[in-house]
């Protein structure tokens, strides 16, 4: 596939994944593990991504944790190009930093890109991409990829399809966040509802207008600091200023709002997509994605240097390097590290970041 002129894909990855304690760490955050193969996650995000655009057309945004390692992953981008926040503000301002950067090309789209995604069809992913592209370059066109829902999920927000807009994107009607069971289901049954991926194209100067009209004293700050971007001043001005920035996602800064003037006037498009996506949200979707992928017996996923299973159903075991038995157990999540035992069950996974709450809070920083 041909590189898009003008394409710039801006991955973000300065999340720590705190529901996959105790392999993600501060400094080693799920985006830079091996979780699916044998790249990490951000290496995957930017493999994928790589035949859209020229390696120099990428930027990363992180924090000074993250930016040696993610620098060391990924050779083929510069160093400029891997850029640490130096307090974190939430995606708003950090893809918003990049659209006042690039705002003087007329012709700059954007991509955002969260680096702990999976995508099982890969072609099929940069076919939608490149339709999008197409229709953020038009107009001030904001374009979201809607996942098609497969289940009542709650862990994911929602865009309402309206009207069709052109070949099979749709207007956005409304974003909905996380719903409570009987609103995904009714959701589910509705058939014009979409996960929300955090996945947006835009022009730069269509989210760099928007963020100043949404988000205006975050957008003069964002303008000052991207004045001196390419200068000597950039890191201190960047360290200087950045923090007083509001700390806000696109979602609830810019699409919440804008959707709000209705699906005719807000120019929000939503691209539905099949291309097999999951964000491996916990323990257990992990899992869950792995058995579907792997078709295991049992449904036992079990990493380790040897293993017995004796009406052993549905575990999720990573202990390498030892021996692994296991009986008479169902549905438990067992990572072993070094320092950190962890043990769970299938459906309380979600509440594992509750364990780095607690660290963080009696500041065992050695154990986060």
């Amino acid at each position: 596939m041909t590189p898009i002129p003008k394409f710039y894909p801006v991955i973000l990855a300065g999340g720590r994944g705190t529901r996959f304690w105790p392999l993600s760490r501060k400094r080693r955050a799920k985006q830079l593990l091996a979780l699916d193969g044998k790249q990490t996650m951000i290496q995957q995000t930017l493999l994928r991504l790589l035949p859209l655009a020229s390696p120099k057309s990428f930027w990363v945004i992180t924090n000074k944790d993250l930016q040696r390692e993610i620098s060391r992953q990924l050779p083929r981008l510069a160093k400029a190009q891997i850029i640490a926040e130096p307090i974190g503000r939430n995606t708003a301002p950090a893809i918003g930093l990049a659209a006042f950067i690039l705002r003087a090309d007329p012709d700059a789209v954007i991509g955002m890109f969260p680096s702990d995604h999976v995508i099982a069809d890969e072609n099929c992913f940069r076919q939608t991409l490149s339709e999008g592209i197409r229709i953020a370059a038009a107009n001030e066109n904001i374009v979201v990829l809607g996942i098609r829902p497969t289940r009542p999920e709650t862990g994911y927000g929602y865009i309402e399809s309206g009207a069709s807009f052109q070949g099979h994107a749709l207007r956005v009607r409304r974003f909905t966040e996380k719903p409570d069971a009987e609103r995904a289901a009714g959701f589910l049954a509705a058939g014009n509802y979409f996960w929300n991926s955090g996945m947006f194209l835009w022009s730069a100067r269509t989210l760099a207008d928007a963020l100043r009209e949404h988000l205006p004293k975050t957008a003069q700050v964002l303008e000052q600091i991207a004045s001196a971007f390419g200068t000597r001043k950039f890191a201190a001005t960047f360290r200087r200023l950045y923090p007083k920035c509001e700390n806000i996602s696109v979602d609830y800064a810019i699409l919440e709002p804008r959707s709000a003037k209705g699906e005719r006037n807000s120019n929000i498009i939503c691209l539905p997509a099949d291309f097999g996506w999951s964000d491996l949200g916990s323990w257990t979707a992990l899992h869950e994605h792995r058995v579907t992928k792997a078709q295991p017996a049992n449904g036992n996923l079990i990493s380790s240097e040897g293993v017995f299973t004796l009406n052993a159903e549905r575990n999720y075991i990573h202990a390498p390097g030892k021996f692994v038995a296991a009986v008479g157990i169902k549905e438990l999540v067992v990572v072993d590290t070094d320092d950190a035992l962890l043990i769970t069950t299938l459906d309380q996974a979600q509440d594992v970041g509750k364990v780095v709450k607690y660290l963080d809070e009696r500041k065992l920083r050695k154990l986060v």
